[in-house]
Formats: C-alpha cells, sequence, structure tokens
C-alpha cells in the first residue's frame, strides 16, 4: 500500500540479527552530463552487516586472515557506483568500509553520517543519508581495487543529491512485528520511495552530472535479514507512459519484489509482492504467477497478478550487457552464488484490466523503459 512509514524505514538490527544480520538501504537515479546530453543511472547505498559483532576496525569477511580466523564480517559500507550505458561499457562500483564505532546515527526519522578515516584502504569524506538528502564521496585507486576482500573496482564518485520521496510500497503485515519476530522471510523490504524525485549533482571521475527531478527516475528501498533472498529479484519502474493519453506519467510507478518465506527453518516456495500505482490509484498484488526466459543476450520477465479489482501483466527484460555484478557478502560471510546482476535498462510493458461483472476491461497500457532490475538465480516457482 501506498503509506510512509517512516519508522519501519529508519529501525536498526536487534537481537539475534545483530550479530546474524543485514541492512540496505538502496538509492538509485538517473544524472545527465549537460555538455555532451549523455544519460547515466547512479546508485548509492549504505549496507550494514553484523553490527553486534563490530569495534574499531571493520572486519571484512573475504580477507584471509578473516577466513582463517573463522571471523564473521562486520563493518559498514558505502558502495556507490554507475550502471553500464547502453552499449554496455563503464559499469563500476566503488565501496568504501567504515567500522561501525563510525556510525553517528538518530532514529526516527533516520540519520546516519560517517566520518572519512585518513588511515583507511580508500579516501572517503563525510558520507551523509537522511530521508531528503543524500551527500559524500568515495575513491579507491587501481592498487586497492586489485584486494578481492574489498569486492571493488577503482575510481571516483562524489554526490550532492536531495530527495522527494512521492510514493511508497509498505509490505505491511509480510515486514511486521510478528514476522519478524519469527523469522517468517529470509529477507523484508520497504520500499519507502519506490517512486523518488531526485536533485543536485554527480562528478564521476571528473566528469560532471545534473540531477534533475524530471528526469532522475529514481528509486529508493530497505531490505534487511537474516540471509539475502534466493533468488532475489527486484523489479521497478518510474518512466511510465501511457498509450492512452500518449503521455509520461509523472506520479505513476511499478515495483516488484521477490519474498522467500519460511516455516520454522523449512524454506517454501517465494511468491513476489507487486505494487503499481497509476494516475492516483494504487493496486497491490501478492497473487503473482511469473516465469524468467533467458537468451544468450537478456533476461525476460512475465508477470500475471490478479487481486478482487484488477489484473495486471508485466512483460520486461534487460540486456545483460547493461547488468552490473553487484559484490556482497552476507552475514555468513559468503558471496552469493550466483552473483547479484543489477541493470537499469529494463524496458517492457504493463496491461492494466479493471474486474467487471462478467469479465475484464483493458484500463491502460504502459510503456516502460529505464527500469530497475535486480536478479539472482532461477525465478520460475
Amino acid at each position: 500500500m501506498n503509506l510512509s512509514d517512516l519508522a519501519r524505514n529508519s529501525n536498526m538490527l536487534r537481537g539475534s540479527l545483530a550479530k546474524k544480520g543485514y541492512m540496505r538501504w538502496w538509492h538509485s537515479f538517473s544524472g545527465t552530463q549537460p555538455e555532451t546530453g549523455e544519460i547515466r543511472t547512479f546508485f548509492v547505498e549504505f549496507f550494514i552487516v553484523n553490527p553486534g559483532r563490530g569495534g574499531s576496525r571493520p572486519i571484512l569477511g573475504q580477507h584471509p586472515h578473516s577466513k582463517k580466523q573463522g571471523l564473521k564480517p562486520s563493518y559498514i559500507m558505502v558502495k556507490t557506483g554507475v550502471f553500464p550505458d547502453g552499449s554496455g561499457n563503464g559499469g563500476r562500483q566503488l565501496h568504501a568500509f567504515y567500522p561501525v564505532s563510525a556510525l553517528q546515527a538518530t532514529g526516527n526519522p533516520l540519520i546516519m553520517q560517517l566520518e572519512g578515516d585518513p588511515e583507511a584502504h580508500c579516501r572517503a569524506g563525510r558520507c551523509f543519508y537522511s530521508e531528503d538528502k543524500l551527500s559524500g564521496f568515495v575513491e579507491v585507486t587501481p592498487e586497492e581495487a586489485r584486494r578481492r576482500s574489498y569486492m571493488t573496482d577503482c575510481g571516483f564518485m562524489e554526490w550532492d543529491v536531495t530527495v522527494r520521496k512521492a510514493v511508497t510500497c509498505h509490505t505491511g503485515k509480510w515486514s511486521g512485528k510478528f514476522s519478524q519476530a519469527l523469522n517468517l522471510l529470509d529477507s523484508f523490504w520497504h520500499g519507502e520511495g519506490i517512486r523518488s524525485f531526485f536533485q543536485g549533482s554527480v562528478n564521476l571521475d571528473g566528469v560532471n552530472y545534473e540531477v534533475l527531478p524530471e528526469t532522475s527516475y529514481g528509486y529508493a528501498d530497505k531490505h534487511w535479514g537474516r540471509r539475502f533472498n534466493k533468488p532475489w529479484f527486484q523489479f521497478a519502474c518510474g518512466k511510465l507512459a501511457s498509450q492512452r493519453s500518449g503521455q509520461e506519467l509523472r506520479h505513476s510507478v511499478l515495483a516488484v519484489n521477490v519474498v522467500c518465506p519460511r516455516f520454522l527453518c523449512f524454506p517454501l516456495r517465494p511468491g513476489l509482492m507487486l505494487q503499481l500505482t497509476y494516475m492516483g490509484e494504487d493496486f497491490e498484488f501478492t497473487r503473482c504467477k511469473w516465469e524468467t526466459k533467458e537468451t544468450g543476450k537478456r533476461y525476460i520477465w512475465h508477470i500475471l497478478a490478479q487481486n478482487k479489482r484488477a489484473v495486471v501483466k508485466v512483460s520486461g527484460s534487460c540486456t545483460k550487457e547493461e547488468m552490473l555484478w553487484l559484490r556482497y557478502e552476507a552475514p555468513d560471510g559468503q558471496q552469493p552464488k550466483p552473483p547479484v546482476r543489477a541493470g537499469a535498462g529494463g524496458i517492457g510493458n504493463i496491461q492494466i484490466y479493471r474486474k467487471e461483472s462478467g469479465g475484464r476491461e483493458l484500463m491502460d497500457t504502459l510503456k516502460m523503459e529505464r527500469a530497475l532490475c535486480i536478479y539472482v538465480g532461477s525465478m520460475s516457482p
């Protein structure tokens, strides 16, 4: 449902999750290079793993010492970067690691601030997060990028943007206190800004990009839990054009996220949550059928979602060359296999039907562009 919940977005890991859990606040948005008109999609993420195990230095799970000693990862990572362009070039991710003790945070609404450490492995400035602003910079040298434990590329990125989160996907009981207390899901989700408007600037390796609200097509959400979803699937699009009116829709958005429920310790069949906000009307679905196809060049997804009022059909795809392999380590210190693939070049269409007595009526067909795609593993149920 389209209901803002800053308290849910600000909750930190507690209890056993503090030593066996992770949180990630994700943001992605597009910017334009003023001189050339080039459009790139950037991302900024705050990732916290096993904060209850932390200390005065980051514990990197992929470091040989950590593996030898059996240490689990514990740190705050700022992951920032850019997705590959339409030709599959220029994608990269930059990582800055901080000890848990470096975090300064408030409650509701959440504000997080990390101060750069001049003795750290990479040069990172003050990285700041709030519900309406993101700023900071990360620089990684080629020598640092060669260290496998950092899981990073080399480069420089600085960002300073404001955020207006216009549409929320509130997952209700699926991420409520009861579900969390019983660990009913591998990973919980809250989409505080599935349709967000970003404004400001990004400097990528010395090249400046302008971020404007109307063309940012921004997205922001939060995941947390004991383990990453497997399969892990997200598909979100804020650039929707109506076939009926011929116009781009300003406050309409599609967001899809997989859920991996459990009964006691036993995994159950994965499901999908889907929200479509269309012309001010919200449609939520938990009854979804889907299939995944993989060709030599693309991932293709087909989704059929139904509730009492409507039927939505989604056909979307993303080329593999426009997707980046995002590098993470889970709370147990293992990296996802197969790796996480993500891109922002998704395309497709959405058909919306209103259920009427005795049948259904086509309301509109929407064209999707610049969709966010995050994908791991087989999606067919």
